[in-house]
C-alpha cells in the first residue's frame, strides 16, 4: 500500500485517556478527542472558529507536565502529549462551570422543544451531574420571549451564551444578532433590541440549527 508521507508528516501522535491517537498538526485537543470517539463536554466549540470562543469552560483537561488544567478547545495538539479528561480536578472545574450555567438557565425540560436533544442533558448524563443547583443560588431572569419571527422563537431565559448563533450569523454575512450588555446582564440581542421580525435576519435558520439548548427553536416545536 502506498503511503502518503506528506499526510503522515502533517500529523502528531498523542495519548488521551490511555489511548494513543494521531491528529493533524495544529488541531485542538478537543477535536482530536471527539474525532476518535473520546467525549469531552462542550457547548460553545465550533471547529472552524479561530480563535475559539472558549466561553462555556466545560472542556477542561489535564496535560502531563502542565501545572494547571487547560481548555481542550483552545489547546493545540503536540507530539507526545499525554492528556487526561477525567481527573478529580477536571471534574470539579466542570461541575462548577455546569452549575454556573444552570444558575441562569430556565430549566423546563419536560416542555422544551430540545428535550432529549439538549447538550446540557447530554453533559449531565455523561458526567453524572444533576440538572438542578447544588451549591449556587439561582439568578432569576424573566426576559421577554421573542416570537415575532415567522419561523422561530428566541427565549433568552434558556440561552447559555455559547455564542454559536452569533458566529454562524456573522459567517453567513448577516450579523443580525450579537452579544449585548455586560456581566450578569449579558444576552444575545439584535441591534437596539428590536424584534427579530424587524431585524435584518434572512431566515436561514442556521442559528436555530447550532443552538445546543432550547433558546432558539423552530415554531411548531421542531428544533
Amino acid at each position: 500500500m502506498r503511503r502518503d508521507w506528506r499526510a503522515i508528516e502533517n500529523t502528531v501522535t498523542l495519548t488521551i485517556d490511555g489511548r494513543q491517537i494521531r491528529a493533524r498538526r495544529g488541531d485542538r485537543v478537543l477535536w482530536a478527542a471527539l474525532d476518535h470517539g473520546i467525549y469531552i463536554p462542550n457547548l460553545c466549540a465550533i471547529r472552524e472558529a479561530d480563535p475559539p470562543f472558549g466561553g462555556c469552560r466545560l472542556c477542561f483537561v489535564e496535560i502531563e507536565g502542565r501545572k494547571s488544567p487547560v481548555a481542550a478547545c483552545s489547546q493545540p495538539v503536540e507530539a507526545g502529549m499525554v492528556v487526561h479528561t477525567e481527573t478529580p480536578r477536571v471534574r470539579r472545574l466542570r461541575q462548577t462551570a455546569f452549575e454556573l450555567l444552570l444558575s441562569h438557565h430556565r430549566l423546563d425540560c419536560a416542555h422544551c422543544a430540545k428535550n432529549k436533544k439538549c447538550e446540557l442533558q447530554k453533559i449531565a448524563a455523561h458526567e453524572g451531574f444533576k440538572l438542578k443547583l447544588q451549591r449556587l443560588r439561582r439568578i432569576e431572569r424573566d426576559l421577554p420571549i421573542d416570537s415575532s419571527h415567522l419561523l422561530f422563537t428566541y427565549d433568552p431565559n434558556k440561552c447559555v451564551l455559547c455564542g454559536k448563533c452569533v458566529w454562524v450569523c456573522q459567517r453567513h454575512g448577516v450579523g443580525a444578532i450579537d452579544f449585548a450588555y455586560r456581566g450578569l446582564e449579558t444576552r444575545i440581542s439584535t441591534f437596539d433590541n428590536m424584534p427579530l421580525a424587524h431585524a435584518k435576519c434572512d431566515s436561514c435558520l442556521e442559528c436555530v440549527r447550532v443552538c445546543p439548548v432550547g433558546a432558539l427553536v423552530e415554531k411548531g416545536g421542531a428544533a
